[in-house]
């Protein structure tokens, strides 16, 4: 897996974490406990920071890179889905950023928060706690209910058990 020093800054990656060997981790990246990158996914630290919290999947294929006008911040229980573009981004606690989605710079999601497939979060657009947000550009479009909350719960649990699963057989997927 190429994980990269840049500028003297090397990943931060907690040794819980499930890295697949062919996504890309460059420079200032802090990764938490029990999160996961899986495939083709790219976190480039050049510019600026990248920060990801704890128990937080970046799905195949994602670009996520900050500018040197800020860093991106990734609170925990994070979903990025397949494709995802988070782009000097702050994202809370607790999300799902469907697959597809662009999140541009200075964009903001606070907690408990549905972004949903392809949706493109403008610049400095601020998409509040418990809310869903669809289309181009992304809308509010309603408050998340009960079952919108566990749907994020659950993502975030499937994920976590899966790159464990990933992690059980690392030995086996780099040979």
């Amino acid at each position: 897996m190429p994980i990269w020093e840049f500028a003297g800054k090397k990943p931060r990656i907690d040794p819980s974490v499930f890295v697949a060997p062919n996504s890309t981790i460059i420079g200032d990246v802090e990764i938490g406990a029990d999160s996961s990158v899986f495939p083709s996914a790219v976190i480039r630290g050049d510019y600026n920071a990248v920060r990801i919290g704890r128990r937080c999947n970046v799905q195949d294929s994602c670009t996520i890179h900050a500018t040197p006008a800020a860093p991106v911040v990734l609170g925990d229980n994070v979903s990025i889905g397949h494709n995802a573009i988070l782009h000097r981004t702050t994202v809370g606690n607790n999300v799902i950023v469907g697959m597809g989605s662009i999140l541009l710079d200075g964009s903001k999601i606070e907690d408990w928060v549905i972004v949903g497939a392809g949706a493109l979060v403008t610049i400095d657009f601020v998409i509040p706690t418990k809310s869903l947000a669809l289309g181009v550009p992304a809308k509010v479009v309603r408050q998340l209910d009960e079952a919108g909350l566990a749907q994020i719960t659950a993502n975030a649990d499937g994920y976590y058990k899966l790159s464990r699963q990933y992690l059980s057989q690392i030995d086996k997927i780099r040979h």
